[in-house]
């Protein structure tokens, strides 16, 4: 059960910060008697506003455009097809595009008196911890001064945090391509930890995830790449975002820098650059040519410019009283603060052989019934978290096959030529599938594994930890393409049900899911910081099997209650701590409820016709 007032506390003071992650992620588990520790009731009155604004700070609204408006979308399924899609220019227009799948408001909903807005980014409860900001340069195209502005998406707009020098920004951004710009993410751990408590810092790290996603799939609707820049330590990610000016944030809920993008619309517009950085790897042109090298980091003595220039604005506060403190949110805070800027020890391009067990033959196709010239623009403005499934509804094998692989990474390729979005991550995937397959047409219902690193032992350090009358046969139909294994075949609804703190979607659906990562071996290989990219990657696959299940005619949420352990004993590995489940996710037919009203996104802010 839930424990009333409950603070919690990882004993730090003299632990490693390894040992405070693990620690951490052991004490927020669930388990059948025992919850993670969390208020116990819901303060309604102490709520937190879910936009931050910058009070004083000038706000910049972008335009609202329709979906016939240029630049127009392509259709949502060129977005993984080749050639890629051609580059729009940078202008106001697309800009604005960019903000609008990526972080924006995509409808209002209103039942009983209240009114909540759904946006293109998940989250969990819809608490929206994640905030967005932009640094650009100056330039002709765009009526905006160089500077650092914080994404509104009540409004649309960009609020003017930082008027700074032009000269320093160019710098910073000059070994990348021509108008590139940056975007950087945080995170307000107590707009989660108010109704989540001590698991709260879990799910704004797998909402960091989600966001990553919509914004690299933001950028493919308009041609333009987005990278992780993985390099970056968290102080100087804080620093660029501002985020580092306590006394502009004064009694208001502080924010935590999470990551760093690079965003290029002129992809194959390169400057001339210096040599190598130790940080740097060589990007593979559109052919397959290697082109000039991109830094996973910045020129770290630009930094200090950053207290110069016009700072505007101080951050609203979003609850009534003081949030309630979590001193465990705090200790793995902390832990995890990744203080290093190399970037040597991702092994950026390096990847092994990928591993298949091939058929003698390639099975025939299924015909996909998804409609092809669905616009992108669509399918991310109708993206919902199902909040029921009829547990009737079935979906095709080439439909499920469809939608693991477009979550499967392609290790064996370097990161430039990795499908979209996972272009974007600049590390070996660490992120496996547990899959609980209920009403797959020509597919058993049963259990499954889907393994998505090309690390040729990897299937056998899964078996070795696993039960042993596990099968790990490969199904009939599968796509010689994809590593996927049948472990035992059986209706698994009730167990999945139970396994997802007993929530009927879980069992209702066609097919629900663990992300299993490979934990101990992560953190040790890069360090207890990397604790946050493991959350980081399941968001993203959970962003790909959104709008994969809008694009099916179905629909999907994301699973942040299961019972971690219990889970683990399903797959044969407790208490081993190798592999851990992170994230649960759902796909199936969902029950509308037509109680509720929906209304247009920005209806209050368009002119009337």
């Amino acid at each position: 059960m839930l424990c009333p007032g409950a603070r919690g506390a990882v004993e730090s003071n003299s632990m490693e910060p390894f040992d405070v992650v693990k620690q951490y992620h052991e004490q927020t588990k669930h388990d059948f008697n025992r919850y993670a520790r969390a208020l116990g009731y819901m303060d309604w009155a102490n709520q937190p506003d879910p936009f931050r604004r910058y009070e004083g700070a000038p706000l910049y609204a972008l335009p609202l455009l329709e979906a016939n408006d240029k630049p127009v979308s392509p259709p949502y399924e060129s977005l993984f097809s080749s050639p890629p899609i051609p580059a729009q220019p940078l202008t106001l227009n697309s800009l604005s595009r960019f903000f609008e799948y990526s972080l924006s408001i995509t409808a209002w909903k209103e039942y009983g008196g209240n009114r909540w807005a759904l946006r293109s980014n998940p989250s969990s409860g819809n608490l929206h911890p994640t905030e967005g900001y932009l640094l650009i340069r100056e330039t002709a195209e765009l009526p905006l001064k160089p500077g650092l502005y914080h994404y509104a998406p009540k409004e649309h707009g960009l609020e003017h945090r930082w008027h700074g020098s032009n000269e320093i920004i160019e710098a910073l951004l000059q070994p990348f391509p021509a108008q590139s710009f940056f975007v950087g993410l945080s995170s307000i751990h107590w707009r989660e930890a108010w109704k989540y408590g001590e698991r709260a810092f879990r799910y704004c790290q797998h909402d960091v995830g989600h966001a990553l996603g919509t914004l690299r799939i933001a950028g493919a609707v308009l041609g333009w790449e987005v990278f992780l820049l993985a390099g970056l330590n968290d102080r100087t990610i804080g620093t660029l975002l501002g985020l580092d000016r306590l006394h502009e944030f004064d009694r208001a809920e502080p924010e935590f820098p999470e990551l760093l993008c690079v965003v290029c619309p002129m992809p194959t517009l390169l400057p001339p650059l210096p040599p190598p950085h130790p940080s740097t790897s060589l990007r593979a042109g559109k052919g397959g040519e290697q082109e000039a090298p991109l830094p996973f980091t910045v020129d770290q003595d630009l930094i200090r410019h950053w207290e110069h220039g016009d700072w505007r604005g101080k951050a609203n506060r979003l609850s009534r009283d003081n949030p309630v403190p979590w001193e465990i949110i705090d200790d793995v805070t902390k832990a995890s603060w990744k203080t290093s800027t190399e970037s040597s020890e991702l092994p950026w391009f390096s990847s092994p052989a990928p591993i298949r067990e091939l058929a003698e033959t390639e099975p025939a196709s299924v015909p996909d019934s998804r409609p092809g010239m669905v616009s992108a623009h669509r399918i991310i403005h109708q993206r919902r978290s199902a909040v029921a499934f009829d547990g009737n509804t079935s979906i095709s094998a080439q439909q499920f096959f469809t939608m693991l692989e477009r979550v499967m990474p392609h290790a064996d390729r370097p990161v430039a030529q990795r499908p979209m979005p996972w272009d974007s991550l600049p590390w070996l995937p660490t992120i496996h599938l547990a899959l609980f397959v209920h009403r797959v047409d020509g597919l058993l219902p049963g259990m499954y594994m889907l393994l998505r690193n090309g690390d040729p032992a990897l299937k056998g350090a899964f078996q070795q930890a696993m039960h042993e009358q596990f099968v790990w046969t490969v199904p009939n139909q599968c796509p010689a393409s994809l590593p996927l294994y049948l472990l035992e075949d059986g209706d698994t609804q009730r167990i999945a049900m139970q396994l997802s703190c007993h929530q009927e979607i879980a069992g209702d659906s066609a097919f629900s899911l663990g992300m299993i990562a490979e934990f101990e071996a992560s953190l040790e290989k890069h360090g207890p910081w990397f604790y946050k990219r493991l959350f980081w990657e399941t968001g993203l696959i959970g962003q790909v099997l959104y709008l994969e299940a809008e694009a099916a005619g179905v629909r999907s949420t994301g699973i942040g209650c299961f019972f971690d352990d219990p889970v683990h004993r399903v797959l044969g590995w407790h208490p081993d701590t190798r592999f851990q489940s992170l994230y649960h996710f759902t796909v199936g037919g969902p029950v509308e409820d037509h109680r509720l009203t929906t209304l247009p996104p920005y209806g209050e802010l368009r002119p009337l016709p």
